[in-house]
């Protein structure tokens, strides 16, 4: 016999990782034996392929199988490797044909009559082996529609491990290949689809009133700046944070691969839906630090902030967040990257979102209202929007107040809507991708203060005046100036371009002044 090999892959965080599947049939008593560094799901693989086979018609002698995984140094999770190693194993006893499966991927857990189920985050595997040069990938049935979103590959969708012998079989007698399975049962065959991904975006015209709010979305949207509102119940904080994503540019091709891969991977994806709109996340304010990060127990899977990639991650009621869990957004929103470390491995998450936080003036809601009495005192107030100052809102360029609604509001006409404004959100980002080419940053809130006041396009001091005296009164920190020079350059930019004025930065001013910002 000879030795058999195949390949397979695993998930690093969100990436895939090749592995090699290496097995060899010799003298000895009939054990089953996975080295290559499995947990305990992997190793149970032996006993799920013995069983598959019997049921499959296929032969694997009662004999020493030893199969090794490669690289050794890769952890291997969870049961996806059972097909890749079955196939290997059924190689080496002659059972399939090694020169058809040597260079193809394969991916799947077995059941023991021999189906071929489905398996998470499909589409990055698939994506690594595209990358890597592998031409062909076998994968479930039910995960075909995703694999098939990745481009210059070929796949090959089976449901059972009878009709993979088929399949390896029939090219090696040049024969054509099995048809796909019908659309309609690769569709039924999958998993529901995320909220996120399904929900009907909702539009900008619905908001009525609080037009500077409007504008401050569309300001947050243009340069990609973090966003605060203040505001009593029932102003539209909410409305208006679920409709930043439809101003907000369509996703690029890779990026859209980036987010649909973390929904692949937590198993939340719809058949064949690649995502093409920022994501909208909306966590509860009793999330854990493991669910908003990533990690858990067992096997560590990404968390909200990684399902806000690339999109929005929105924290209503955002004082009622525990402080800890607050304070664990800082790192991911400087690196874009969140790191969770097992004790094992560390994994790597990708996490550029951008974060917009709501809160009341006060625990009861009626701070800034009209015909309620507010009923907290004056410490409540200020330990309540204090669990807030700090290191988290540093990072937020625009904090803004959110007024009750009142009558004329109501009778009021609405706001342009999502197309329209959006249209000049894109615009505006474009002419910050031509402005910063080259540069390691594309949108104005990435761009380091320093290179704002005295690099290639510094705001002239002639300009700054006002931003000046304000740092010379104590009335902003450096942190604070930087922010509204971003602001500033955002708001020269929905205008057409250019170098800021000093109205400009007055408006940007405004703009943090009303919430009471610090800094």
């Amino acid at each position: 016999m000879t030795l058999g090999r195949t390949r397979g892959a695993v998930l690093d965080g969100v990436d895939g990782a090749l592995v090699q599947a290496e097995a060899d049939v010799g003298n000895g008593l009939p054990t089953f034996l996975i080295v290559g560094l499995p947990d305990a799901a992997c190793r149970q693989a032996a006993d799920r392929i013995r069983a598959a086979a019997a049921n499959s018609g296929l032969d694997l002698p009662a004999r020493k199988i030893v199969v090794n995984l490669s690289p050794a140094s890769l952890p291997k999770n969870g049961s996806g490797l059972d097909l890749a190693i079955a196939v290997a194993a059924l190689s080496a006893t002659g059972s399939l044909p090694v020169s058809q499966v040597a260079d193809v991927m394969h991916l799947g857990e077995l059941g023991l009559d021999g189906t071929i189920r489905p398996v998470h985050g499909v589409l990055p595997l698939v994506l690594a082996a595209a990358q890597a040069g592998v031409e062909a990938a076998v994968v479930p049935a039910a995960n075909a529609a995703e694999a098939e979103l990745v481009p210059g590959i070929t796949i090959w969708p089976v449901h059972t491990l009878s009709q993979l012998s088929a399949l390896h079989g029939a090219r090696e007698r040049g024969l054509p290949v099995p048809e796909h399975p019908d659309p309609a049962e690769l569709l039924g065959a999958a998993s529901p689809a995320h909220p996120s991904l399904e929900r009907e975006r909702p539009d900008l015209a619905e908001v009525l009133g609080q037009d500077e709010a409007r504008f401050a979305l569309e300001i947050a949207a243009a340069g990609g700046h973090h966003m605060f509102m203040l505001g009593p119940p029932g102003s539209g904080k909410t409305m208006l944070a679920e409709r930043l994503p439809s101003i907000l540019p369509p996703l690029t091709q890779e990026q859209g691969l980036e987010s649909t891969a973390i929904h692949s991977v937590l198993g939340t994806l719809p058949a064949g839906v690649l995502v093409r709109h920022a994501p909208f996340v909306a966590p509860h304010h009793g999330a854990s630090m493991a669910a908003m990060i990533g990690g858990g127990s067992g096997a560590a899977r990404p968390g909200l902030i990684s399902q806000a990639h690339h999109g929005v991650l929105f924290l209503d009621e955002a004082p009622e967040f525990r402080p800890h869990v607050l304070q664990s957004l800082r790192q991911p929103l400087e690196s874009g990257t969140v790191v969770v470390a097992r004790s094992r491995a560390s994994v790597r998450y990708p996490a550029r979102f951008q974060l917009v936080l709501a809160a009341n003036p006060c625990p009861c809601g009626r701070g800034h209202g009209k015909g309620h009495e507010c009923t907290c005192t004056p410490r409540a107030r200020r330990d309540y929007l204090g669990r807030l100052v700090g290191p988290l809102l540093d990072r937020v360029d625009l904090q803004v107040q959110v007024p009750a609604v009142n009558r004329a509001m109501l009778s009021g006409a609405g706001g342009e809507d999502s197309a329209a404004v959006a249209e000049r959100v894109s615009a505006a980002r474009t002419i910050q991708q031509e402005r910063y080419a080259g540069r390691p940053w594309s949108l104005n809130a990435q761009v380091p203060g320093h290179e704002l006041r005295q690099g290639v396009h510094a705001v002239p001091t002639t300009v700054r005046l006002d931003l000046d005296r304000a740092l010379e009164r104590g009335q902003l920190t450096l942190r604070g100036y930087d922010r509204v020079l971003r602001l500033a350059q955002t708001v020269r930019d929905l205008a057409g371009g250019g170098t800021p004025t000093r109205t400009d930065i007055g408006i940007a001013l405004t703009l943090r002044a009303h919430a009471g910002a610090h800094g």
